[in-house]
């Protein structure tokens, strides 16, 4: 129940906003919330007896394609081998709708690229039958700085740089970690060096963060030596993601050259193995557990309706809130009930991805739009 003529700031306007922020939650969340059951760009290249029969076959291709591909998003690497395997009638009952772009026919073919988005309820339903665990919340992007050291050089922008190159013209990651590969033009190279990057050099790194607007910059520091042994080259990565932890932890990944690998295909190889471990460390600190409804009463500090708007519009797009029950609405804060899947440090986590910082304060849940945290802080 909402309480707003209880506050000394009430005024009609307010009761009309309210409304509208209703209609505007109940109508307008899922979409936003449900992005990461989106899957873009499938691209279908089909030929058969004639043009509408290629067409039905990429649609089917298309969505069993997606929706392998949602499934890998969402789960951890080591339960690959157990991803359901589905039949094409019933991957139809998990497509919520699809969209065709850059569509091209001929009078046996058919070309076009293809996004599907999936039931959400339905999709975590599936997952759960089969005991596979699985994370919903996205990352901020991550800026990756691709160190590397050979024969004793070490080198960052400066070619050649063998490791940097490997990470440019690596694939995109559908994961919950967006990866970003800088350009490495003449601002990059004024923002930070090698050394620092190895070093954490904080004021640096935030630079260079800044300045691609990621959350946190991943230095992954590779290292090729000869393994003497087997005569054959060996990359060892440390990766360190500094921003988000007071104390980044460095974690150490070794990939040994086959016997039939180039050192361009070892360091192609490599990419993917980092990508992959940075993708599978965010899933294992954010996994769903829907088993566990929560309700956390939450006070939010701000400077008129705007700010609302702005912290509602936020909430939206947070996939672990299901509903945000507001109880009260004034000029200078609002009172919300916010139903959530998981424990109060996943939301907390899932928030900060929304720019939203939720912390305990007297004994409450408060909830600071990230530009108002320092200003908006009421006594209490």
């Amino acid at each position: 129940m909402i309480d707003i003529r209880t506050s000394p700031n009430y005024s009609p306007y307010i009761a009309l906003f309210v409304v509208l922020f209703l209609t505007t939650w109940a109508h307008g969340s899922v979409d936003a919330a449900e992005d990461v059951f989106e899957v873009s760009n499938v691209v279908v290249d089909v030929t058969d007896e004639s043009a509408t029969l290629a067409r039905k076959k990429a649609l089917q291709e298309g969505s069993h394609i997606a929706f392998q591909r949602l499934l890998r998003r969402l789960t951890l690497a080591r339960d690959r081998e157990r991803l359901p395997r589905l039949d094409q009638q019933e991957i139809s009952g998990f497509v919520r709708d699809f969209g065709v772009s850059d569509e091209k026919t001929a009078s046996k073919r058919y070309l076009a690229k293809l996004s599907y988005r999936f039931r959400r309820d339905e999709v975590r339903n599936l997952l759960k039958s089969f005991n596979l665990q699985f994370a919903e919340t996205r990352s901020k992007p991550v800026l990756i700085l691709p160190v590397y050291q050979s024969a004793g050089a070490i080198a960052l922008w400066d070619d050649p740089n063998p490791w940097r190159d490997a990470w440019s013209r690596s694939a995109e990651v559908e994961g919950l970690v967006p990866q970003l590969k800088p350009a490495g033009d003449l601002a990059d190279v004024g923002s930070i060096g090698p050394e620092q990057a190895i070093q954490g050099d904080r004021e640096r790194l935030q630079a260079i963060a800044d300045r691609y607007g990621t959350g946190d910059v991943i230095v992954a520091y590779g290292q090729l030596r000869l393994d003497a042994a087997v005569a054959r080259q060996r990359l060892e990565v440390f990766v360190t993601r500094y921003g988000r932890d007071p104390e980044p932890l460095t974690q150490n990944l070794q990939f040994r050259q086959s016997e039939t690998e180039s050192v361009d295909q070892l360091l192609n190889r490599a990419v993917t193995g980092v990508a992959d471990h940075i993708e599978n460390q965010w899933k294992e600190e954010n996994l769903l557990k829907l088993n566990r409804p929560n309700i956390a009463a939450v006070a939010v500090p701000i400077t008129g309706l705007k700010d609302w708007l702005m912290v509602n519009e936020r909430l939206k797009g947070v996939a672990l809130v299901r509903q945000a029950e507001l109880v009260l609405l004034s000029l200078d804060e609002a009172r919300v009930n916010l139903h959530y899947a998981g424990e109060p440090e996943q939301l907390q986590v899932a928030l900060r991805q929304a720019d939203l910082t939720m912390v305990r304060e007297d004994g409450e849940w408060v909830i600071y739009l990230a530009n108002l945290e320092q200003t908006a802080k009421p006594e209490r």
